[in-house]
């Protein structure tokens, strides 16, 4: 996001001027502080901005200083224009800002290669809303969104997923989007950082303090990490089993978390070994069963027994 901003600062004071840390910050929707901010980082980057002090003052390019983007490799315009999901631009509040954003970078394109630029989103769309268009109600989220921008300390009424609430005051560091889901990340007094659901939240209060960000801190990376030892944790429980070979392509179409492992190629009699990886021995048996006569459990072969036992009480259940 950082990037698209600095570009679009780069372009609107190309296109009138000299402009205020205020004006630049109301028309991109953010504080004075960032503002300021990313001016450090196009001056450091070679960009010749430079701030007039006084009443009148303000930032400004260099005069005769002009770019229009060329240069850049038909990948790298693909890279740049590669379009992002609107209900995600639709929950930041950022759809109609990244419309005219996308606007002005086509216009600032040499006209060989702006064709090339709006063809993609004819081509490429994303859209990670789910089919029945439900999507999590998310209590607080404008306060959230204002607070990583701002730099204030939050006091945030948490439900974990076990159902306990929790008070916590916390350091907002930013929103991770995780398919339709928002996830908001946070240090904790003690400095620990840790990761929230943002639906989980049932309300957040700003306080009058305010901290300072470290520069070190990297979102992407913080939540690579953050995924990976989260993946290490997660609970494995493994079966093999014999699937009919009318039923294997539509192993993975499940609402249970099943990963196929390893699937052996010799198939006997129209019945094929496959390894199947489930969080827990319930999921396992709740999958297993589902297919009926068309899976076989290999091992382990305790769970012959206990599929045995849900199938008798399931036909006790339902008998007439």
């Amino acid at each position: 996001m950082r990037g698209d901003r600095l570009i679009s600062i780069l372009l609107i004071l190309q296109a009138q001027g000299q402009m205020t840390a205020k004006e630049l910050a109301e028309k991109l929707e953010v504080s004075e502080r960032t503002i300021y901010r990313d001016m450090e980082v196009l001056s450091g980057s070679g960009i010749p901005v430079f701030a007039d002090r006084g009443k009148n003052g303000g930032w400004s390019l260099i005069d005769g200083y002009h770019t229009d983007l060329t240069g850049l490799k038909e990948s790298e315009i693909r890279a740049l224009f590669a379009p992002v999901s609107p209900q995600l631009l639709e929950d930041l509040g950022l759809t109609r800002t990244s419309e005219d954003a996308r606007n002005k970078l086509i216009a600032s394109l040499p006209d060989v290669y702006r064709k090339s630029a709006k063809d993609i989103w004819n081509r490429i769309h994303i859209d990670t809303s789910s089919w029945r268009g439900t999507k999590e109600r998310i209590a607080s989220f404008e306060m959230l969104k204002n607070a990583i921008w701002e730099d204030v300390k939050l006091e945030i009424i948490y439900q974990r997923a076990d159902g306990q609430i929790n008070n916590y005051i916390v350091q907002p560091l930013g929103l991770v989007a995780k398919g339709s889901s928002w996830y908001f990340i946070a240090a904790k007094e003690s400095g620990d950082i840790r990761n929230y659901r943002a639906s989980r939240i049932q309300s957040a209060t700003p306080l009058k303090e305010t901290f300072e960000r470290h520069d070190s801190f990297d979102i992407a990376t913080y939540w690579k990490s953050s995924k990976k030892a989260f993946i290490n944790t997660l609970p494995s429980y493994e079966v093999w089993v014999k699937v009919s070979e009318e039923i294997f392509p539509r192993l993975s179409f499940s609402n249970y978390f099943v990963r196929i492992m390893e699937t052996k190629s010799n198939i006997e009699k129209g019945w094929r070994p496959v390894k199947l990886t489930f969080d827990t021995k319930e999921e396992a048996k709740r999958y297993i069963l589902g297919f009926t006569d068309q899976m076989k459990i290999i091992e382990p072969k305790e769970l012959h027994l206990e599929i045995f036992k849900m199938a008798k009480e399931a036909v006790a259940h339902y008998k007439p």
